[in-house]
């Protein structure tokens, strides 16, 4: 085992949920552990120095003229690494001052499930998809990959297709199963998603996964594969599905705008915005996603455009859309929050709408609150009626009749049912 592969075989050790390894001048080697940072003690090695960065960064790239010429003239350079029968990562070099840092993503073992990831159920529909853009979006390093694979995955256990991937670098390693599985690599296969996508089209596929959307002309081909027949996957880095239209729209010129929400309106089946979300008890995270699925009204709205005025919003439509799979980030939040999977602070730093969020969540303690009170209320014992006229104090009680027990009230029962 060579030395670079024992350092990152004993950074992985430190955790069972490394997620990244992180090298960077003038810091100690650095593991990310459920979204936080954590310095690793080395013996013999402290803050790194320039040099070192630099020979972890040609380690890795192993001579190879297209990423040396990649990262000398575009600052940074993608690629994989694997430590033979163990541990594959998905790398990014890049310079930052005249000197080199290096981040290394874990890829788990193996092609995770729906199920595994707990992901939606609705997920698994977009395997049986035909054709159509499906769109998996969100920052960066919170699963859209992983996403992708698991979709991936149940397409080549369940359908004879033909699959292309293209990504940038390789992530996930599929194997042939129903399906066979070409899957190839920017650098080491082809020069751009561009190119290899319109190859792809000559490649009689099924079903084509694009790493990433970035540019007019990806975006174009991508359109034109769905427009053919053809299933189409990518990501794209926006936070909720609203803005993944705006971002579909703004990469095309202006006076084409209304042309493309036509088309987009016409193809796109779903879009999956997901977030990882830190949960209560800090033993991982979880995953948060946003659904939107192609229905009558979702397509009206994004060929019209969003309008308050004309009452046009797309999140409305997702809230009213759970029969077709679809659900909202904050309505995701509020259910984990009511379940003690994740804090209420937690959820209202990730909502979309916090302020309304917090005013739905302050709602039902308020309800629980009020609940209580009455309670209280009832139980306490019930005063004697003021007596009228002279002398009533001298009137006998009956005899054999016993005043009525107070009304006995359920808080939890009608809480329960208010909430419901």
């Amino acid at each position: 085992m060579s030395q670079i592969d024992a350092l990152f075989e004993f950074m992985l050790s430190q955790s069972p949920n490394v997620s990244d390894l992180n090298f960077s001048t003038g810091k100690a080697p650095q593991i990310e552990v459920n979204g936080q940072l954590r310095e690793v003690p080395i013996k013999g090695m402290g803050k790194l120095t320039a040099y070192q960065t630099e020979q972890i960064a040609l380690a890795l790239i192993k001579n190879d003229r297209h990423l040396l010429h990649k990262l000398f003239r575009q600052g940074s350079a993608d690629l994989s690494y694997s430590i033979p029968g163990k541990t594959r990562f998905r790398v990014n070099v890049f310079s930052q001052r005249g000197t080199y840092s290096i981040v290394l993503r874990v890829i788990p073992s193996g092609v995770p499930t729906v199920e595994e990831l707990g992901l939606p159920k609705a997920i698994n529909k977009i395997a049986e998809e035909r054709n159509g853009i499906v769109l998996v979006t969100g920052p960066t390093g919170n699963g859209k990959s992983t996403t992708l694979a698991a979709i991936i995955n149940r397409i080549n256990e369940d359908k004879a297709y033909h699959i292309v991937t293209i990504e940038d670098p390789l992530e996930y390693l599929h194997r042939h199963k129903k399906s066979t599985i070409n899957q190839r690599e920017l650098g080491a296969d082809v020069p751009s998603f561009a190119l290899a996508l319109r190859a792809a089209l000559r490649q009689a596929p099924k079903v084509i996964l694009v790493g990433e959307m970035r540019d007019l002309e990806t975006t174009e081909i991508a359109l034109e594969a769905a427009e053919t027949g053809h299933l189409v996957m990518s990501t794209l880095h926006t936070i909720d599905a609203s803005k993944t239209v705006d971002r579909i729209v703004g990469i095309f010129p202006k006076n084409e705008e209304q042309q493309i929400r036509t088309r987009f309106s016409q193809t796109f089946k779903w879009i999956v915005c997901q977030r990882l979300v830190p949960k209560a008890d800090g033993s991982g995270r979880v995953a948060v996603c946003e659904m939107m699925s192609s229905t009558p009204r979702t397509r009206e709205y994004i060929q019209k455009g969003e309008s308050e005025k004309e009452g046009r919003s797309l999140l409305d439509a997702i809230n009213d859309g759970s029969l077709d799979g679809m659900q909202s980030f904050d309505d995701e939040l509020e259910r984990l929050w009511k379940e003690g999977v994740i804090t209420k602070e937690t959820a209202l730093s990730y909502a979309t709408n916090a302020p309304n969020l917090s005013l739905r969540m302050s709602g039902i303690d308020a309800t629980a609150s009020a609940g209580k009170i009455y309670q209280e209320s009832q139980t306490k014992k019930p005063e004697e009626p003021p007596k009228k006229g002279v002398g009533a104090a001298q009137q006998p009680k009956p005899q054999g009749v016993q005043p009525a027990a107070p009304a006995q009230y359920s808080p939890a029962t009608d809480i329960k049912d208010l909430m419901e």
